[in-house]
């Protein structure tokens, strides 16, 4: 997860990484390439949990996103034994971290929408 801070609505809130996906590239290629660029991890036992559409409001702006989400394991075990990750490579100073789903509240929620549900097995 990465923490950010939404400075129009004065909200803290977490997102897993990921991103775009390219023209021509399958959406389980998009996570393990944007991992990569993201963290320099390599991916294992790559799996798709679902899909979520999300329309929202973030930043001033409005958005609407589909989101594949999965679920895997990084070569590195080394990684799992860590608070913090480390920084996203593409977007220094944003530290990316783990977190449990019991952390997330009303006042610092994890997005998008119906993530963490979909976690939970919900």
């Amino acid at each position: 997860m990465f923490e950010s801070h939404d400075s129009a609505k004065d909200e803290t809130f977490y997102r897993p990484l990921g991103g775009g996906i390219e023209f021509g590239e399958t959406a389980e290629a998009a996570v393990r390439r944007e991992l990569r660029e993201e963290l320099d991890v390599e991916l294992l036992d790559v799996r798709l949990l679902g899909v979520l559409e999300n329309l929202f409001h973030a930043f001033d702006r409005d958005g609407h996103e589909i989101v594949f989400v999965y679920d895997c394991r990084l070569t590195d075990q080394s990684v799992y034994e860590r608070d913090t990750v480390g920084e996203i490579l593409d977007n220094p100073g944003t530290k990316v971290m783990w977190r449990s789903l019991s952390s997330f509240t009303a006042g610092r929620p994890l997005y998008p929408a119906g993530l963490a549900d979909m976690l939970r097995g919900r």
